[in-house]
């Protein structure tokens, strides 16, 4: 199987590496880590003689001492391995240890070492389009989202329908996340709507039937179990009067299209624009994550509904991106654009779409969706991969 090199790149310290199940930290961590000392907690036994006595973590690390590299696969299953880590840390014996888990819930809810800053945390997210290159396809990515594990899949539908199940199972159910399964999933029925939208937490308790405070207690399980975020509304030097709520994003758009019910009252352009903006909002976290400058991604959107999709902004990057789910540009879909550019000239504009031609209109640059997915490389500015 074909191994794609990641736009990930190593502190040069000790790190977490937080990512949902499936983005792949397991095989970049062997293919960075070959001659790790490799602690694996799915392996039953040694969760089990470690979750007993944590100390015997020390003994494995002094045991082989030609070893400087140590990874810890799952460290959220035994928190208290985190106080050894922490000691042999400040040993200053030219230790690396890389400390990998689906999420950092755990380690916050009961009350585990974070290393006090001695340690990095980053990120692995799904893949990018330029990380596969010429095996990306932008068909499949819409409809099947870019997770690893669907890599060479002859049945991708199957997998992530097997891949939510098991996150029901053995995140959610197993660690006591929620006490009603059967309401949990009902209320990722209902939240799937909500994917590229402003959040309304009213409305998603109200068609889940479950209590407001319960519904928000879940968006919050979600997002520490990194398979959602909210992206805020950017507010810098505003002009106009602004909506004050997030919108909100399932990190991959294959999870979106298995979560999202289906009938034959829906439109499917209408499932595959939100689908389409979800990609370009999982390319965009990842993007700023990975590159070097400290970016983040917001939208912008006024009371009077005037919109843009995304702003990226940071210390040398301030960009306004619109996406649109057709073939042809209107002056119509750039109102937006224009609108934020009035209020903020030093921005760039680009307005992706579905068509096949580059396009300039006026001073909003209009460029087939996939190639600005295939271009968008880390710690390259949008302006030169795109040549604005």
């Amino acid at each position: 199987m074909n191994f794609y090199p990641r736009y990930f790149q190593e502190p040069g310290v000790s790190y977490f590496l937080f990512g949902p199940r499936g983005t792949g930290k397991t095989t970049l961590i062997q293919k960075l880590h070959p001659g790790a000392l490799w602690i694996d907690l799915l392996q039953p036994d040694l969760e089990r003689a470690l979750l007993s006595r944590p100390e015997m973590l020390k003994e494995m690390i002094e045991g082989q001492p030609d070893k400087k590299t140590i990874v810890i696969d799952e460290v959220q299953k035994i928190p208290a391995l985190l106080n050894v880590v922490h000691l042999m840390i400040e040993k200053k014996e030219g230790l690396q240890f890389v400390l990998t888990g689906s999420s950092s819930r755990k380690l916050k809810r009961t009350g585990a070492n974070l290393l006090g800053g001695r340690a990095y945390k980053r990120t692995l997210h799904p893949f990018m389009a330029s990380e596969l290159g010429k095996d990306f396809n932008f068909e499949s990515a819409l409809s099947q989202g870019l997770l690893p594990l669907l890599i060479r899949s002859n049945d991708p539908r199957s997998v992530l329908e097997g891949y939510i199940s098991l996150y029901l199972k053995e995140e959610i159910q197993a660690e006591g996340l929620v006490r009603n399964l059967e309401q949990f999933s009902r209320f990722l029925d209902v939240i799937s709507f909500s994917h590229g939208s402003i959040l309304n937490t009213t409305n998603i308790a109200r068609e889940s039937e479950i209590k407001r405070s319960t519904v928000g207690n879940y968006i919050e399980i979600l997002e520490e179990l990194l398979l959602a975020y909210q992206i805020p509304v950017f507010e810098k030097r505003a002009a106009r009067h602004l909506t004050s709520h997030p919108k909100f994003y399932l990190f991959d758009s294959g999870v979106f299209q298995v979560l999202r019910p289906k009938g034959p009252l829906d439109r499917p352009q209408e499932i595959d624009g939100a689908a389409l903006e979800g990609l370009i909002a999982q390319h965009l976290i990842a993007w700023c994550d990975y590159s070097r400058e400290q970016a983040s991604v917001y939208f912008w959107r006024t009371r009077s509904d005037l919109e843009v999709d995304f702003v990226i902004y940071g210390e040398k990057s301030f960009y306004a991106i619109e996406v649109k789910n057709a073939k042809k540009v209107s002056s119509q879909d750039l109102r937006g654009l224009q609108a934020f550019l009035g209020d903020y000239p030093e921005a760039k504009a680009l307005l992706l779409y579905r068509g096949n031609e580059r396009l300039k209109m006026g001073d909003i640059l209009c460029l087939p969706v996939a190639e600005f997915l295939k271009n968008l490389i880390p710690n390259q500015s949008i302006e030169s991969s795109v040549h604005l």
